[in-house]
């Protein structure tokens, strides 16, 4: 592949990662709840569901969402849906902040899945790497599907150095009001309102 595609690729992928979004954001809530560990367990699940995409956009398959209104649709309420669970989650751990029982923490494990579950869920992902990724292949190159597949580790790669950096950040801040059990409580609250609106923007999004 020519060097510079694969530069300004690495370039524009930082830039989007870093970005305000719904990943990231999910990150930073985990790693002021939980800790950088937690943060960085979410991180690799997103990441992991990256690959997913990835082969998606490799092999066609986002296409068939591209061209599909009802798979689409499918797929958008069910990641929706997922995402409410998830602020119902974080609503009901703001509420035990208050009392005398301590929130369980979640497993390293079952943050990993939910983070993968996060980004599969999301049809708007898929397109999004079925756009992007062609930007920066080769034709001349050949071999296009192994060019995106490597394009997308390339992208896994770098956001999940992102991720961690943000992950110990965010446990930094963290620190200094998981002492306080009334800001934990507006951590969560804020945690699940976070979740919420990301639900709802995609049950209403079009492709």
């Amino acid at each position: 592949m020519d060097v510079s595609h694969v530069l300004s690729f690495l370039v524009v992928s930082m830039l989007l990662t870093i970005a305000p979004g719904p990943d990231i954001l999910f990150v930073i809530m985990q790693s002021i709840s939980h800790g950088k560990k937690s943060g960085i367990a979410t991180a690799f699940g997103l990441c992991t569901g990256v690959t997913v995409h990835t082969l998606a956009a490799a092999f066609g398959i986002s296409a068939i969402l591209h061209e599909s209104v009802f798979a689409f649709q499918i797929l958008k309420y069910a990641g929706a849906l997922y995402l409410l669970y998830l602020a119902w989650q974080a609503f009901k751990e703001g509420k035990q902040a208050f009392s005398t029982e301590t929130v369980p923490k979640q497993s390293l494990s079952s943050l990993y899945k939910r983070g993968i579950f996060m980004n599969v869920l999301n049809p708007k992902v898929s397109l999004f790497f079925l756009a992007f990724l062609p930007q920066f292949v080769s034709p001349e190159s050949g071999h296009m599907s192994l060019q995106m597949i490597f394009l997308g580790v390339l992208f896994m790669i770098q956001a999940i150095v992102i991720f961690t950096i943000v992950a110990v950040c965010a446990e930094t801040f963290g620190r200094k009001i998981i002492g306080s059990t009334r800001a934990m409580k507006y951590v969560n609250v804020l945690k699940a309102g976070v979740f919420a609106l990301i639900g709802i923007r995609l049950a209403l999004s079009e492709k």
